[in-house]
């Protein structure tokens, strides 16, 4: 079994109110008072950035705050944009890049991507690279060759010795709302021929690297994900607005404990 400690990571997407955001945070902050060996993140909208961090330093939570999009300029005039200094003001210290909707839906590019995950890197951030392919790409058998770009794409000029900061998120878009399931053999498969790639740009500096797996992740269907070797917890969507369920997902992370040490 991997030395690599789980994290499951909770998008609240462009959901919620400062109500429910607010209840949320408690239910998931309640649930896993007692939950060891499992890191975890919740990443509300940029609104309840604030609120939400309020909620994890009253409780003095380990739980992470996290932003589902960042800008890849400084400061500027770029109207709407958030820079990683705007995060760091509100207390984020986690960040994702490339999720499958700002990709598919929004339309942003591998190279806009890299510049993003460059950027929060370089301010000390976390970064969650979200990789994926989507159902066309996987009927046509391009899966490997998809996630491949995305991953030489993505790291392109991410020095070594940044991560340590990285965790990449397979999210495979065509078991996602479609019907179809991802079986735990094809998280696995997909895992390893990502960390494959990961290995090529890094060497053995890859093994550290966490692979969370992302395709409609529930209480029912994670212990047996996470019990793959290469599955090192999860990005939960959905599952992360109730908190029950999420709480479940990030138990079932911490039943997969490592073995000689934590990331």
């Amino acid at each position: 079994m991997s030395d690599r400690k789980p994290f499951v990571g909770g998008n609240w997407k462009m959901t919620t109110n400062r109500t429910t955001a607010a209840d949320l945070a408690r239910g998931v902050v309640d649930g896993l008072l007692h939950v060891d060996g499992v890191d975890v993140a919740v990443f509300p909208p940029f609104p309840y950035l604030m609120l939400v961090r309020a909620i994890l330093r009253d409780r003095s939570s380990s739980i992470k705050l996290g932003a589902q999009d960042v800008s890849n300029f400084a400061d500027g005039a770029y109207t709407g944009e958030i820079s990683t200094a705007m995060l760091k003001d509100c207390g984020v210290q986690v960040a994702l890049c490339g999720h499958s909707e700002r990709r598919h839906v929004i339309g942003e590019k591998d190279e806009l991507i890299n510049a993003k995950l460059r950027a929060v890197l370089d301010a000390g951030l976390e970064a969650i690279l979200c990789v994926g392919e989507t159902l066309d790409e996987r009927l046509a058998g391009h899966q490997d060759i998809v996630t491949a770009r995305q991953i030489k794409t993505g790291l392109a000029e991410v020095p070594g010795d940044h991560i340590d900061r990285l965790t990449v998120a397979y999210e495979p878009v065509w078991a996602i709302g479609t019907g179809k399931t991802a079986t735990p053999e094809d998280a696995q498969d997909a895992h390893r021929q990502i960390r494959v790639g990961l290995q090529r740009l890094y060497g053995d500096r890859a093994e550290r690297v966490r692979i969370q797996y992302g395709g409609s992740l529930k209480p029912g269907n994670a212990p047996e994900i996470f019990a793959k070797p290469d599955v090192d917890g999860g990005l939960v969507g959905g599952a992360a607005l109730i908190a029950a369920d999420f709480v479940a997902i990030c138990r079932a992370a911490a039943g997969r404990r490592p073995m000689g040490g934590e990331k």
